[in-house]
């Protein structure tokens, strides 16, 4: 049975620790493909301004070069307004009626499940995996009928926010994000 994961955030922009929970992923759940999926708007942030979605697709695309297990979808930003995890699960759900579907979601997202646009037909069809944050308490289980996996990964304690407060000080992000990507967001004056 192919294995799918889905990894849904506004990687704004991607960073070592978003590559970091892919390959935990994949080794611990043996996942066959994971996809990166970046969203026009979160429900759970409105007002958020984003970078604009072609930039942090070509970011995703950047990073992920040369890694034939992962994969990058824009259906969320093509379809634009707020996403809605049920709309692109379902969708892999009808293409993939034979796979097994994953789910990644920081932890500080799991209370907030039940309230999850059509959550329980969301939960009937993936299986979240819990990505710990690091220095944060673990978070406790969504009740039932959601079935969770913890990932044990790979803690690294760096965010999107804090990269894009880094590039508005003027300091380095090198080490926090794929060359490739430190260079794009360098060459394009994102995050300024």
């Amino acid at each position: 049975m192919q294995r799918l994961g889905l990894f849904g955030g506004s990687f704004d922009p991607v960073h070592l620790g978003h590559l970091l929970v892919a390959q935990a992923a994949r080794e611990e759940l043996k996942i066959s493909t994971l996809i990166f999926i970046p969203v026009a708007q979160s429900p759970f942030k409105p007002g958020i301004e984003l970078a604009p979605g072609a930039e942090r697709l070509r970011l995703l695309r950047l990073a992920l070069a040369g890694q034939p297990d992962c994969a990058v979808d824009d259906q969320e930003i093509s379809r634009g307004g707020i996403s809605y995890t049920i709309d692109t699960v379902s969708d892999y759900s009808n293409r993939f009626p034979e796979a097994q579907l994953f789910y990644l979601i920081g932890a500080d997202h799991v209370n907030l499940l039940p309230k999850w646009r059509e959550a329980k037909q969301l939960a009937s069809l993936v299986e979240f995996v819990i990505i710990p944050r690091p220095g944060q308490p673990a978070a406790a289980d969504p009740p039932p009928p959601f079935r969770t996996h913890r990932l044990r990964g790979f803690p690294l304690g760096v965010s999107s926010s804090e990269i894009r407060e880094r590039v508005r000080a003027g300091l380095p992000i090198h080490w926090l994000t794929p060359r490739a990507v430190a260079e794009a967001i360098h060459n394009n004056r994102l995050y300024l």
